[in-house]
């Protein structure tokens, strides 16, 4: 178990308290640019879906991505007017941006967004934060490609989302569903250890977000939505799936050349049962078990078309003993480097020495299955031949796995020397209180005020709140983004 406090460590995932009345628990973002025609509406529908059916305290958040129109003064007034609403202004567009900004500075637990059209049918928002507020879950996303959801929207966005959803599995490994819905959710504590990792500002943010967490080993909970497509939308298809391709080549780059490393993010012991350290259990065996399985599979095949050639030349018991040595010394080979992850030189003599004498076994028992065969009747024919060495194969897989575990390549990883005792340190001198639980070390939070009000962040001010002292990102940062 890893008990270490470094950055990377999450605290444990608990069932949040229902709190004070006047403490969210949910804070919703709505990033808005140019939308004062429909952001009053969205803004009064959501505000009365919360507060007819949501169980705990929470806030609506309106994100001004540097509108031109008169959003500004529309969000100022629904926040003078509904005590639950809150607005921020940032001088600068980018939908990614503006959800790292006001979820960075919130002080709710959980922080959700979606999209000012509502294109999702509001009865799965709290489907959606429920396994957040639970402790189950890290984040959360609405699904418009799950089976159970029901979508209504033009068959041009349909293959677009579906096209690129496949682009994301295949060269990201990818596996959720739906990267691009406008309706997903994350832990606070999840989010301040997330988001300074994140480079991009505009439509990739979610998707970004969502690989780093895949690959960090978190859980992400997928809930089918009803959504219908809105016809007015101004998201240009064409520039967004662009962006979109650059970031999936920037950051499947990173994460292939290992210059993005994830180690699964680490809690407390007893929160998640892979972080225990379980005693008589072996360790790997399941994946060693069906690389070994994947490999003696290929090996059989290999030893079959060997066995073959050399038998129009040879007698059987010969073949036999000459394809199961090539096949022996590259099954030695392979099991190596794929089942049990073993590379350099270092060794390799020694494995292919040791690899020889389970072949020696697996010779024993094929070479005295073909005698017992060729005992019980004359001129067997050949494919009586090939399923009695299959069968043979089989019985000697089982033990040439087991000592290949065991004795050429054992496991060594618990038996480094115990660490040398030391003397007890000094008594440490003062310093100075720990951070929060919930705050990135070293990281500035302005938390947003609980009530209706309007934070208003100046373009060089806005930029310092996505770029506070944070760890170094391996790679460099896209140029401004221009949506």
């Amino acid at each position: 178990m890893r008990t270490d406090s470094s950055p990377g460590t999450l605290p444990a995932r608990e069932h949040l308290p229902a709190g004070d009345a006047g403490t969210p628990v949910l804070d919703v973002v709505i990033p808005v640019y140019n939308e004062e025609k429909d952001l009053p509406p969205c803004v009064r529908r959501l505000h009365e879906h919360l507060a007819r059916t949501f169980p705990y305290a929470f806030r609506i958040t309106i994100a001004d991505n540097a509108s031109t129109d008169t959003t500004p003064l529309v969000a100022a007034r629904l926040a003078a007017e509904i005590p639950e609403v809150g607005t921020v202004r940032l001088e600068l567009k980018g939908r990614g941006r503006a959800l790292r900004t006001v979820w960075s500075a919130s002080d709710a637990p959980v922080l959700a967004y979606m999209d000012v059209d509502l294109s999702t049918d509001l009865n799965a928002l709290l489907p959606l934060v429920a396994p957040l507020i639970s402790g189950h879950s890290d984040l959360a996303i609405g699904s418009r490609l799950a089976r159970a959801s029901r979508v209504v929207r033009g068959p041009k966005r349909e293959f677009v989302s579906r096209a690129y959803n496949l682009i994301l599995r295949g060269s990201l490994q990818a596996r959720f569903s739906d990267a691009q819905c406008g309706f997903k959710a994350i832990r606070r504590d999840v989010a301040q250890v997330l988001l300074p990792l994140v480079e991009d500002t505009g439509w990739f943010f979610d998707t970004e977000l969502l690989v780093l967490a895949e690959r960090a080993g978190l859980r992400i909970h997928e809930v089918p939505v009803d959504w219908v497509d809105d016809p007015d939308s101004t998201v240009h298809i064409v520039r967004t799936a662009t962006e979109d391709l650059k970031g999936v080549w920037r950051v499947g780059k990173a994460l292939a050349t290992g210059s993005l490393p994830l180690d699964r993010l680490t809690r407390p012991f007893g929160d998640d049962p892979r972080d225990r350290e379980l005693t008589d259990v072996p360790h790997g065996l399941a994946r060693q078990l069906v690389g070994f399985c994947v490999v003696g599979g290929l090996s059989t095949l290999f030893y079959l078309l060997l066995y073959s050639a050399f038998r129009q030349a040879v007698g059987p018991q010969t073949a036999n003993a000459l394809a199961l040595l090539v096949s022996a010394v590259a099954n030695t080979a392979a099991n190596r480097r794929l089942t049990f992850g073993v590379r350099g030189r270092g060794g390799a003599v020694r494995h292919q020495a040791q690899g020889l004498v389970v072949f020696g076994i697996g010779l024993a028992l094929t070479s005295g299955s073909l005698a017992a065969l060729n005992a019980a009747g004359d001129s067997p024919a050949h494919s009586t031949e090939l399923a009695v060495l299959i069968a043979a194969n089989l019985a000697a897989t089982v033990l040439r796995f087991l000592l290949f575990r065991a004795w050429v390549f054992p496991d060594r990883t618990g038996t480094a020397p115990l660490p040398t005792p030391t003397e007890p340190a000094p008594p440490s001198t003062p310093t100075a209180p720990a951070p929060p639980p919930y705050a990135w070390p070293h990281q500035t939070i302005t938390r947003l005020p609980a009530t209706g009000a309007t934070a208003h962040l100046p373009a060089a001010e806005a930029t310092d709140a996505t770029a506070r002292p944070r760890p170094a990102r391996p790679y460099s940062t896209d140029p401004g983004d221009t949506r």
